[in-house]
């Protein structure tokens, strides 16, 4: 199934892993940026480029924000999660027996913006996997992409049935579950080791009392302000950094 791509950003990124079969659609009369993506497209023969009216690009869009482009990727594409889909499984049997790396895991992040703003910091900050539940949680699509930037293309996502069940397997192989919570140990006095997982919760109800307590800790964000709580994808960009700062 072919799927669509708008916000500049985005599609500059997807034109660069765009396969055959794949049209970019841009609207009469546009500006510089339209052309540059014009230009991009002309140098991937996979690439068909199409002009058309405004209004074709609406209904192409089905009432988006397109701002004159629309990628419309081949049939041999995946979704861009799972162009870089992988297994919790596989994903640690790839890595070395010292090897250290860095998993973040989304319980209930339904909000398809902050997914998307989650994974451009995940892209930011070296990500190794992002854990996604196939249930009651936002997945990767147009909006997930264009929040993203165009990031949500090169960040190693696993989508399960069971989360609880891969943060079992996890820790067998050598991760330390670190849960974030608001009266968690603060994150200025927790050491992370070199295989680390952070799981993140909804801003309505956090993580699930089952996931918690599989956590090996919990962890907190420091604030001093009026209102009690971050926006969880302003949080995981906090600790993200935490912990690659630490790593570096």
């Amino acid at each position: 199934m072919s799927k669509t791509i708008i916000g500049f950003h985005a599609i500059e990124e997807g034109l660069k892993t765009a396969p055959n079969g794949s049209i970019l659609y841009l609207a009469r009369g546009m500006g510089a940026s339209v052309t540059a993506l014009e230009n991009q497209a002309r140098m991937n023969r996979k690439t068909t480029i199409r002009k058309v009216a405004k209004i074709e690009l609406d209904r192409l869009a089905n009432g988006a924000d397109h701002r004159g482009a629309l990628l419309l990727l081949g049939s041999e594409s995946q979704s861009s999660s799972s162009s870089r889909q992988t297994t919790v499984r596989e994903f640690c049997e790839q890595l070395g027996a010292d090897e250290g790396a860095l998993v973040l895991i989304l319980d209930g992040i339904t909000d398809p913006h902050n997914l998307g703003a989650i994974l451009r910091s995940a892209d930011q900050f070296s990500v190794s996997l992002v854990i996604i539940p196939s249930r009651r949680s936002a997945q990767a699509n147009q909006t997930v992409i264009k929040v993203s930037s165009g990031a949500a293309h090169w960040v190693n996502q696993a989508v399960v049935p069971n989360l609880n069940r891969e943060i079992e397997y996890l820790k067998k192989e050598g991760f330390w579950i670190y849960g974030a919570a608001m009266d968690g140990t603060s994150l200025h006095k927790t050491a992370f080791p070199k295989r680390t997982a952070i799981v993140l919760g909804s801003e309505g109800r956090g993580i699930s009392q089952l996931t918690e307590r599989l956590c090996d800790h919990t962890v907190s964000i420091p604030m001093s302000g009026h209102i009690d709580s971050l926006n969880v994808s302003v949080a995981a960009g906090i600790l993200l950094y935490e912990v690659r700062r630490q790593q570096a």
